[in-house]
C-alpha cells in the first residue's frame, strides 16, 4: 500500500500489472501519480499476487479481492471517500461501493466492463483468443525474450513510445509470477458485477476510450447503462492506459476533477473558456507569479510547451498580457497559496 500528495482521500481499487514502487519511475504510471495526487491522497495497493503483495496468496478468488480493499480501507480509517476503479478494478469498486454505499461518495470508472470475456456473448473466435492469450502467458510470461509479453502491451498501450513499450515489458515480468499471472486472467474472464452495477445508487461516472484495444468500448458503455444514473464519457484513443501526450487524458482529467468539485479542478468560468486540465495547471501557476522557466521546472514540461500553452490560455481568454489573464485567474479564485 502506498500514498502520495494532500488532501482528501482518493482511493484506487487494485489491478493487475502494478507495482507501487516501480510504477511511481515509470513513463507509464508517472503522471497518474502527479496529477490524481494534486487535490487529493491518493491510496493505492497492489493487487494480491501482484507487486509487493504476497507473491503465494491462497486465494485469487474476486471474493478475495474485495476482501483486500475492505481491509485497505479500514487500515486507513476511511470514512467517506472518492473511489476509482480503472479496468478489472472497475468491477472490484463496483462490488465494494454496492456492499458500502455509505462509505463511497463519488465512484470513478474507467477502461471498466461488468462482465468478463468468457461472461459475454462471445463468438468462437474471441473464446478462441481469450485461451490463446492463457497459453501465450504460461509459456512466455517469464522468459527474458519480451516477444510474448508484447503482445499484452500492444493491448494496454498500442500508441506507445518505444521507451514505454520496454517500460511496460519489463513490468509484466517483475509485477507477477507466471502462474499468478494465469491465475489473475482465468478470474478475470469470469467476472460478473451486473447484479451489483444495477443496484448502486452512488454518484457514479463512467469513461472509456472509443478504440480501447483491451477492453472493448461498448463494455464500458454497456456498464454506464447498467448503473442508476451514471454519467458516460467517451474519449477519443486505443490506448487501454492513458498517456500523458494524447488528448484524451486532458478530458480525462478535466471529467474526473469537475466530477470530484474538490479543490484545484477547473473553475467553471474558466472551464467555459475550454481551458484543459493542464493549461489550468498552467494558469495556477502564473497567478502565482511564476514565469515561465519556473513553471516548466514546476511541471516537468518543456519551455516552449509552457509558452505554446500560455499563448492558447490567452487566445482562450480572451486577453493579450500576462497580466490581463492573471487578473482574470485570481478574480476566479485561482493562485491561491494551498
Amino acid at each position: 500500500m502506498a500514498s502520495i500528495g494532500r488532501g482528501p482521500p482518493l482511493l484506487r481499487t487494485a489491478h493487475w500489472l502494478s507495482h507501487v514502487e516501480h510504477d511511481a519511475r515509470s513513463p507509464v504510471w508517472t503522471h497518474w501519480l502527479e496529477e490524481l495526487s494534486r487535490d487529493h491522497t491518493y491510496i493505492r495497493y497492489d493487487q494480491r499476487g501482484c507487486g509487493l503483495s504476497d507473491r503465494s496468496p491462497p486465494s485469487t478468488s474476486f471474493e478475495a479481492w474485495i476482501e483486500d480493499l475492505e481491509a485497505v480501507v479500514e487500515a486507513q480509517g476511511l470514512k467517506k471517500f472518492p473511489l476509482f476503479g480503472m479496468s478489472q478494478g472497475g468491477a472490484i469498486a463496483i462490488a465494494y461501493a454496492a456492499r458500502h454505499p455509505e462509505r463511497v461518495s463519488h465512484l470513478i470508472l474507467f477502461g471498466a466492463y461488468a462482465r468478463g470475456m468468457l461472461r459475454r456473448n462471445v463468438t468462437e473466435q474471441e473464446r478462441e483468443e481469450a485461451e490463446t492469450l492463457i497459453k501465450l502467458i504460461r509459456l512466455g510470461w517469464g522468459r527474458d525474450n519480451p516477444a510474448f509479453r508484447q503482445v499484452f502491451t500492444s493491448q494496454f498501450i498500442p500508441d506507445g513510445t518505444r521507451e514505454q513499450h520496454q517500460w511496460f515489458n519489463d513490468l509484466e515480468s517483475i509485477s507477477a509470477s507466471p502462474e499468478n499471472a494465469v491465475a489473475i486472467v482465468e478470474q478475470l474472464y469470469q467476472v460478473d458485477v451486473s447484479a451489483e452495477a444495477a443496484s448502486l445508487r452512488v454518484p457514479t461516472l463512467v469513461m472509456h476510450s472509443r478504440n480501447d484495444a483491451r477492453v472493448p468500448f461498448e463494455q464500458g458503455r454497456q456498464l454506464a447503462a447498467l448503473i442508476p444514473s451514471a454519467r458516460f464519457v467517451p474519449l477519443e484513443g486505443r490506448n487501454h492506459v492513458l498517456l500523458p501526450s494524447e488528448p484524451a487524458w486532458e478530458q480525462f482529467l478535466d471529467e474526473f476533477r469537475s466530477f470530484l468539485g474538490g479543490a484545484g479542478g477547473t473553475s467553471p468560468a474558466l472551464r467555459q473558456a475550454g481551458l484543459t486540465a493542464s493549461e489550468h495547471a498552467v494558469l495556477t501557476l502564473m497567478a502565482r507569479g511564476l514565469d515561465n522557466t519556473a513553471i516548466a521546472t514546476a511541471l516537468t514540461k518543456s519551455e516552449k510547451t509552457v509558452r505554446n500553452q500560455v499563448s492558447s490560455i490567452f487566445a482562450k481568454l480572451g486577453v493579450r498580457t500576462r497580466s490581463q489573464a492573471i487578473v482574470l485567474a485570481r478574480d476566479a479564485g485561482i493562485g491561491e497559496a494551498s
